[in-house]
């Protein structure tokens, strides 16, 4: 049976968990960000420059791993979830990323790893340095899978929702979270970048991996103050029993009384240790798969084992119902992060044709513009915290001050406006560049300030900061205890796919807008005859109309009826719509 391990006071002992926790979980996940954000960044330098790999090569390099590195945290959830543990998942997962880490810098260290510099550095590697290569690039991508999906709810489960001290830190929690992720990456893409580029990628290299191996001692250190959760079998399985025990018996008439569906307390005790999920009146096709039959109990067995394949309880149908119900707003998060993702590409190139100089002696490299995001979204949570939530907790009522759905609806507005601002700065950009005949020149540096650029990057920031802590939040509030990792998975696959879309999105503007002139969008060899600003207008409007989506589905959104567990006490909660 599934426990939270945790030590009462009945006994005189500290209570695991709490605060006290949360340095030694923060520390993996900087260590993991900081290496993985430091050499993303700057891989597409680190491939051409010292594997010699033409462009394209290195690109196709770059976004297999990144669309790899989003897509294993599902494996590292279903192995969390189904056996393994959060704890014992982060651990080995963290073992395997340093691996990867230190095979990465060997690379880079030792000359036989990488192409020699002759031949004006065009000698290509061998079949054998890219194989190291590229198996320490999975080794990263699988470490990342096993961390990511964890590290979330294991660190929100170390706060005791029944404990009136521990309650109001648990949503705190994921503010303090995405901000310590924050500042791994300003670092990473500040002082890691400067070393890779200035000092050489050996130490470049070597700084995060001393730092993820001292990261990984103090988490297993941590390891009696934990409070840890037990796998509760694969809950992938129990979904799919819902739904054929659901099938075997559509043609059951529904029982007039719910109260008469199937209840089993001790078959739900390792999937219900916060609470048992509560009997809800939509989706009623699915509640057949707990009408009670004769063919459901095996002849001479226990009542208390029955067919899972052809009855479920009502908690394990809510289970489904549960992820059922999840599903639109989950997907309302993936254009804002298609949107964001414009950074790294067009904002960017942008950027690169602008004047970088800050002031005679200091200019602000284009790639390094991310600074002013990730600056944002900084002061935001700080400013979230300090100041947004006890002003709404006067007037809402709320202890969060604003419930996960709202904190969503705000960031998703911001989103579109930083996206609609671009579209403005680029006209003004291209303006510049024609009032100084520089329309067809576009490599010429333009006499305007990349400083421009400012108000996108930093309303990206302000976006991130409302809307990935509320999709953190809610998927993690909202998902069945036992799938929390598998829910937070979820979260990274929502980036894997937002990617995906736009590469899809731009392949397709590109096709569609040009013209037999010669015109285009989106141009490849001149930013400033394009029309960029129509593509970043394009994308707002998905995001205004995703928005409308997002609002409707959060109005008839139905929050997770439970049943609370305590020590003295079960305390009936029903949760209504509540946007």
């Amino acid at each position: 049976m599934a426990e939270i391990k945790t030590k009462g006071k009945n006994h005189g002992q500290r209570v695991k968990g709490g605060l006290i926790t949360m340095p030694f979980i923060f520390a993996n996940e900087a260590g993991e960000k900081l290496a993985v954000v430091g050499f993303q960044t700057n891989m597409i330098s680190y491939l051409t420059k010292q594997f010699h790999m033409p462009m394209t090569k290195a690109a196709n390099t770059l976004t297999n791993f990144t669309g790899t590195a989003s897509l294993t945290p599902l494996l590292g959830a279903f192995v969390a979830d189904s056996f393994a543990g959060r704890f014992w998942t982060i651990t080995v997962a963290s073992i395997i990323y340093q691996i990867g880490l230190v095979s990465l810098t060997l690379t880079s260290v030792l000359p036989k790893q990488k192409p020699s510099p002759s031949n004006n550095g065009c000698e290509q590697a061998n079949s054998g340095q890219l194989a190291i290569l590229y198996i320490s690039l999975l080794l990263l991508a699988i470490g990342s899978g096993g961390i990511r999906p964890c590290v979330v709810p294991f660190g929100a489960e170390q706060f005791n929702k029944t404990d009136e001290k521990q309650k109001t830190s648990t949503w705190k929690f994921f503010d303090w979270y995405y901000f310590c992720m924050g500042v791994s990456k300003l670092v990473a893409v500040t002082v890691i970048v400067y070393i890779q580029d200035n000092i050489g990628w050996g130490w470049g290299l070597g700084v995060p991996s001393i730092a993820m191996t001292f990261s990984i001692i103090g988490f297993v250190i941590g390891y009696p103050l934990y409070r840890n959760t037990d796998p509760a079998g694969s809950p992938f399985t129990r979904l799919v029993q819902v739904c054929v025990a659901a099938y075997k018996k559509r043609k059951l008439a529904m029982v007039s009384d719910p109260k008469l569906l199937y209840e089993n307390n001790e078959l739900d005790a390792s999937i219900s240790i916060s609470g048992k999920l509560i009997h809800t009146k939509q989706m009623k096709f699915l509640d057949k798969a707990a009408i009670v039959t004769k063919e459901d109990f095996s002849k001479g067995g226990s009542k208390s084992s029955p067919n899972l394949w052809r009855l479920n309880t009502v908690h394990r149908v809510e289970e489904l119902k549960t992820i059922i119900r999840m599903g639109p707003i989950w997907a309302s998060g993936i254009l804002p992060t298609l949107a964001y993702a414009q950074q790294g590409t067009f904002s960017l190139q942008q950027a690169k044709i602008m004047n970088t100089s800050l002031t005679k002696s200091i200019k602000i490299p284009a790639a390094s513009m991310i600074v002013f995001t990730l600056t944002t979204m900084l002061l935001t949570i700080i400013f979230y915290d300090r100041i947004f939530v006890p002003i709404m907790r006067k007037i809402t009522g709320r202890e969060r001050g604003i419930t996960f759905l709202t904190r969503m609806g705000i960031g998703f507005s911001m989103s579109a406006l930083a996206t609609l601002v671009s579209g403005f700065v680029e006209i003004k950009r291209k303006h510049t560049a024609f009032a100084h005949g520089l329309t067809y020149k576009p490599h010429e540096t333009m006499p305007i300030s990349v400083l421009w650029l400012v108000p996108q990057y930093s309303l990206y920031g302000m976006a991130d900061a409302f809307t990935s802590i509320g999709r953190l939040e809610f998927l993690y509030d909202q998902s069945p205890e036992s799938m929390r990792s598998t829910a937070t998975a979820l979260f990274w696959l929502a980036s894997a796919l937002a990617n995906y879309e736009s590469t899809l999105l731009v392949t397709l503007v590109h096709k569609w807008s040009a013209g037999q002139d010669g015109s285009n969008w989106l141009r490849n060899d001149n930013l400033n005859k394009g029309k960029l600003e129509y593509f970043y207008w394009l994308i707002t409007l998905f995001q205004v109309l995703n928005l409308i989506y997002y609002l409707f589905c959060a109005k008839f959104y139905t929050l997770k009826p439970i049943q609370v567990a305590s020590d003295d006490k079960v305390d009936g909660v029903e949760l209504g719509p509540n946007l």
